[in-house]
């Protein structure tokens, strides 16, 4: 951020307590913070933000982060693990404002927030609509009312020399969240020192991940330590997926089928366990990998599998992902399909070549309802 005029104290990441005091003897100011990076916020409160007077002491606080587990409202009972720290120079602030730009669904567009209060618990004041709000354009050439914008940093605490470097701040703000393809973009707290200089203390960024192809400089800082094994490798095989906590497994291709399938799951008294959309550019070998997903979760009592052949997916491109997924796992699972459009016949033709003991219906609410009762009973 700091590449859009956005004001950053000094400092550096870590990945040992070695390596942090050095940074620390680089720095060579005094007092500074010790922050543990993991994807959660909340972190001061649950003891990942330290205050060091000295290299000695930065190197101390990193001993007691680095390989710890870190939980804060946000992580879940079992945490994140902090394998890394940001060592930075602390700053002095009178106040400590929240300053956010959002994809705002309400509006149909996008929104600056703000609050003349940050730090913790900006999302429950959130939640209680105790933030400020102004809608933002984010059209080439089409930038914000001067006076608006005026009034909605002067309706969080900013005003004077801060006021002035505030706006300058958000024009940065904007392009920034065009340029990195992002749909949040906070800062928390937004510091003011005594004589109104302008401090990010923390900025966290949502970026499209669809968008990451155009920054691969961006994407080459992923933390994939603290993603979701089972996200990370759906998307790297062309699937939209989304953890359940049911026990029937769900696969099919497009978005709205695949809601429609956990729909008349869940009409029909079942649990699902997943939501999958394969996508268009899916080879058979990607679809197998998602199956594999499935197979490998042992909450899951049987497969649905929903397909219509057409211009996203042929029917045999799944059935052949669904043979290559069931020889390479060894778990034998029922497996309800429904079957319709391009290549169906050929698909029932790739189940028997593959050994697919398969349960077919006729349509979606047939396989629906077969499928709640197999995993209900045990039996196909």
């Amino acid at each position: 951020m700091a590449d859009y005029g956005l004001p950053c104290p000094k400092g550096a990441v870590a990945i040992t307590a070695a390596e942090a005091e050095s940074i620390a003897r680089d720095l060579g100011v005094a007092p500074l913070a010790v922050k543990a990076q993991i994807h959660a916020g909340e972190r001061g409160a649950a003891g990942g933000v330290r205050m060091a007077h000295g290299p000695a002491m930065v190197r101390s606080a990193a001993e007691a982060l680095l390989g710890k587990k870190l939980v804060t409202a946000q992580t879940g009972e079992g945490g994140l693990t902090v394998r890394r720290v940001y060592v930075e120079a602390a700053t002095s602030a009178v106040k400590q404002i929240y300053l956010a730009l959002v994809v705002e669904p309400a509006l149909g567009g996008f929104a600056l927030l703000g609050a003349a209060q940050g730090g913790e618990e900006i999302e429950r004041r959130e939640r209680e609509g105790r933030l400020v709000r102004e809608r933002m354009t984010l059209s080439v050439g089409a930038e914000p009312d001067p006076a608006e914008l005026d009034a909605f940093l002067a309706a969080i605490g900013l005003e004077g020399a801060a006021q002035a470097k505030a706006a300058t701040l958000v024009a940065g703000l904007r392009r920034a969240f065009i340029e990195l393809d992002a749909s949040l973009i906070e800062i928390n707290p937004l510091a003011v020192t005594a004589d109104g200089d302008l401090f990010a203390l923390d900025v966290k960024m949502t970026l499209d991940d669809n968008a990451l192809f155009r920054h691969r400089d961006l994407a080459s800082l992923r933390d994939e330590d603290d993603d979701d094994r089972v996200k990370l490798t759906s998307q790297r095989d062309q699937l939209n997926f989304v953890q359940l906590d049911g026990d029937i497994g769900l696969v099919s291709n497009g978005a709205g089928l695949g809601l429609a399938t956990l729909d008349m799951v869940k009409a029909a008294g079942g649990r699902p366990a997943n939501f999958m959309d394969i996508r268009t550019t899916a080879t058979s070998l990607d679809i197998a990998h998602g199956f594999a997903l499935l197979l490998d979760n042992p909450a899951i009592k049987t497969l649905l599998v929903n397909v219509h052949g057409g211009g996203m997916q042929s029917c045999d491109t799944i059935a052949e992902g669904l043979g290559v997924a069931l020889r390479r796992s060894g778990r034998s699972l029922p497996v309800v399909v429904r079957l319709a459009g391009l290549n169906a016949e050929f698909a029932r033709t790739r189940f028997k070549n593959f050994g697919c003991a398969v349960i077919e219906e006729p349509d979606m609410a047939s396989a629906a309802q077969r499928a709640v009762t197999v995993a209900a009973s045990g039996r196909a």
